[in-house]
């Protein structure tokens, strides 16, 4: 189990140093800041996230799920205030780097496979 968090964390913090290449608006001081923006964004996906998401149920039922996009945002942007060295400025750039990183922690799923077999 602590093993698939570290794979996460790895696809995490990869989706996060992509973001940051592409797009204006996201970046991190140094690999230490990156790496520990992603175990950050793990472990609060894991505890706040779900809060968020039932709070937020009926707006996201609205737009079809288009909201969880700006869910995402915030939670990547709650890592940001956190993270001394790591930078989000504004939704536009939140809701990219969440797009960006959503990809890698798919593609991170993929390559993990399914812990149930």
């Amino acid at each position: 189990m602590f093993a698939r968090f570290i794979v996460r964390a790895i696809f995490a913090a990869l989706g996060l140093w992509v973001a940051a290449q592409l797009v204006h608006g996201v970046g991190f001081d140094s690999t230490g800041s990156l790496i520990f923006a992603a175990v950050l964004l793990g472990i609060v996906n894991a505890f706040v996230r779900p809060v968020v998401f039932v709070l937020t149920l009926p707006l996201t039922v609205l737009t079809l799920g288009l909201f969880l996009l700006v869910v995402n945002a915030a939670m990547i942007g709650l890592v940001s205030l956190f993270v001394h060295g790591f930078h989000v400025n504004g939704l536009g750039p939140g809701v990219m780097a969440a797009i960006i990183t959503g990809i890698a922690s798919w593609v991170g799923g993929m390559v993990m496979g399914d812990a149930r077999r």
